[in-house]
């Protein structure tokens, strides 16, 4: 790699530093709101933060915890934590009262783990983490970020190398408790490279993002925070609520600031076709979409191809569709398909589950199954298939055989933080084992599922994502909120198929009907018959901070007995919120993250 590719973060924000016209802008929740910091403003604040955090005592290598909802905050804190040398730990913000203890518990095992000397966020969260201090030995203090905003102290110089730990990336927890991602500025410049040279071949200063995604996870905070600086991009940034509120936002800032490149996840693009009125499409220009990324979550063709037709009229070009696949354990992207648009190798779902071999099929036979092309490995970059039982990754499997995806290259992480057993049990002879299946062909990756969450009956595998969708077309079953799983519990002696999905529909006659309808489409279409469908409302099923579906959670939920029981996605026992009131003064907990208005 280049002397120009390996340059570290802190290095990229200070060459930046000439740049006054492209940069950052931060949109609120009105089109009004707008606040434009070119490249050279970004770096005088991320050097206010830095002295800030210095002036707290923090040196080179502490950790510093940051849970900062405004996205001007964050940037400028996580940024100048970099500069000084201090290893920033992202943590996402509480959202409402019905799941605080458990945010409280995920909080304060990552502060515990990360071993964080102190924890900026504002005012308001800070009254609610009064438990956090007292659990966790080494954080000294939760600063206020409002103090750290006036703060003249100013950035003391740090040397900081390519081999130094830039950031700490906590996993969502979808399958197991978070674990800390260690990614050095060297992971960082590996994975920029592939990124936007490689994988989008960006124009500096040119191409313009736009992103809605949290800044708190690897796609939001490398793809749209980090990586831009490296080129300079001007980047439009918006609260992920608004986007959640309104998605017809997102559209409006590629139309109005001529956005080239933004992703989102496939949940996403299918909420935009179902909720984006007509009157909310007038005036649209997509044309400027060169890029629209896809990742983090099962890809559904159909999905994207419907946000395509709705919108072409707009001028979006469904070959701007670029699916990707990526994971935090190789600092974001493992592959990109550029210029392609949606592209589907249509297989034999048969043979692909029972025999692990995706053999191509037509597409009209009923026992096709399209799997999402997600391009090539980045060059210097190595994506491998390996049998489960491969300790040692002895044995690559050949052209379109299903295996664990396996991964080496500079992007990869030096391992879990404070976890050597972790980080063992994540490498099998030099590849980073990603816990995910998939194929190649044609030198083109293919992702099926989760190996720990593939089901298997009479010998047979089964992939949950293609249970989850069947039952999804079902009339009245929330597209995009429904789980499969297997289970040793019940009175079989073999692992029983359970799918749990939300629903809207109150009546227990009407609720029951649709059982019987998820159960028969997925009868005909995977050939599986369900052992026990669970309708829940709107909201129950388990989500993680970036909302993926929790299916290892939604698994313990049904064994005990819980999920029947959760009515509501606020239901929380009183008792408890009881407790947690007291110990956390939520009383003083003002309106902005809760809805409420106590003025």
């Amino acid at each position: 790699m280049s002397g120009q590719s390996m340059r570290t973060v802190a290095r990229a924000i200070e060459d930046a530093a000439t740049e006054n016209k492209a940069g950052f802008r931060f949109l609120g929740e009105s089109k009004q709101e707008e606040r434009f910091f070119a490249y050279a403003d970004v770096e005088r604040e991320s050097s206010r933060f830095a002295g800030a955090m210095q002036a707290l005592g923090l040196r080179k290598g502490d950790r510093i915890a940051l849970i900062l909802p405004d996205n001007s905050d964050f940037v400028f804190a996580f940024l100048g934590a970099v500069r000084a040398g201090i290893v920033p730990v992202p943590i996402y913000p509480p959202t409402g009262l019905g799941k605080l203890a458990g945010y409280l518990e995920n909080t304060l095992h990552i502060v515990d783990r990360s071993g964080a000397r102190i924890l900026l966020t504002n005012k308001e969260i800070k009254l609610l983490l009064g438990t956090i201090q007292a659990k966790a030995p080494e954080l000294e203090q939760v600063v206020a970020v409002e103090d750290v905003r006036v703060s003249r102290e100013k950035l003391r110089p740090v040397d900081v190398l390519p081999d130094d730990v830039c950031f700490l990336q906590f996993t969502s927890g979808s399958t197991a408790r978070p674990k800390g991602v260690t990614l050095t500025h060297a992971n960082l410049a590996a994975n920029v490279r592939a990124i936007m040279q490689l994988g989008l071949a960006v124009t500096d200063t040119v191409d313009s993002g736009i992103s809605w995604l949290p800044l708190y996870h690897d796609m939001g905070l490398i793809g749209f925070v980090i990586a831009p600086i490296y080129h300079r991009n001007p980047i439009t940034f918006m609260s992920p609520l608004t986007f959640l509120k309104r998605p017809a936002r997102w559209l409006e800032a590629v139309s109005q600031y001529k956005g080239s490149i933004s992703f989102g996840p496939n949940f996403a693009y299918a909420l935009c076709v179902k909720r984006i009125k007509e009157s909310e499409m007038q005036g649209l220009d997509l044309s400027s979409w060169r890029v629209a990324g896809c990742g983090a979550e099962p890809i559904r063709a159909e999905n994207l191809r419907a946000f395509a037709k709705k919108f072409a009229p707009f001028g979006f070009d469904e070959k701007a569709f670029m699916c990707c696949y990526g994971l935090a354990e190789s600092t974001l992207a493992v592959s990109f398909s550029l210029g392609q648009g949606v592209v589907t190798d249509v297989v034999d779902g048969d043979k692909l589950w029972s025999d692990g071999r995706a053999e191509p099929i037509g597409e009209n036979n009923t026992r096709a199954s399209a799997i999402v092309r997600c391009g090539p490995a980045f060059d210097g970059h190595e994506v491998r298939i390996f049998a489960a039982e491969d300790a040692n990754s002895e044995k690559p499997l050949g052209e379109r055989e299903v295996g664990e995806i396996r991964l080496r290259g500079p992007s990869i992480m030096q391992g879990y933080h404070n976890d050597p057993e972790a980080t063992r049990k994540a490498f099998a002879g030099g590849y980073l084992r990603t816990g995910d299946l998939g194929y190649v062909a044609d030198g083109e990756v293919y992702v099926c599922g989760r190996s720990k969450e593939v089901i298997i009956v009479n010998g047979r595998n089964y992939y949950p994502q293609d249970i989850e969708w069947e039952a999804s077309q079902v009339e009245g079953v929330r597209k995009g909120n429904v789980i499969a799983f297997g289970t040793m519990k019940g009175p079989a002696d073999r692992e029983r198929v359970v799918v749990a999905f939300e629903t809207s529909v109150a009546d227990e006659k009407a609720r029951q009907t649709l059982v019987a309808k998820a159960r028969e489409a997925i009868q005909q279409a995977v050939g599986l018959t369900v052992d026990d469908i669970v309708p829940v409302s709107a909201g129950v099923l388990p989500k993680t901070s970036s909302g993926k579906l929790q299916r290892g959670k939604t698994r313990e939920l049904y064994e005990s007995g819980e999920l029947t029981q959760r009515t509501s996605a606020r239901e929380v026992d009183k008792l408890d919120l009881a407790k947690e009131f007291a110990k956390s003064q939520i009383g003083y907990f003002r309106h902005r993250l809760f809805g409420r208005n106590d003025e």
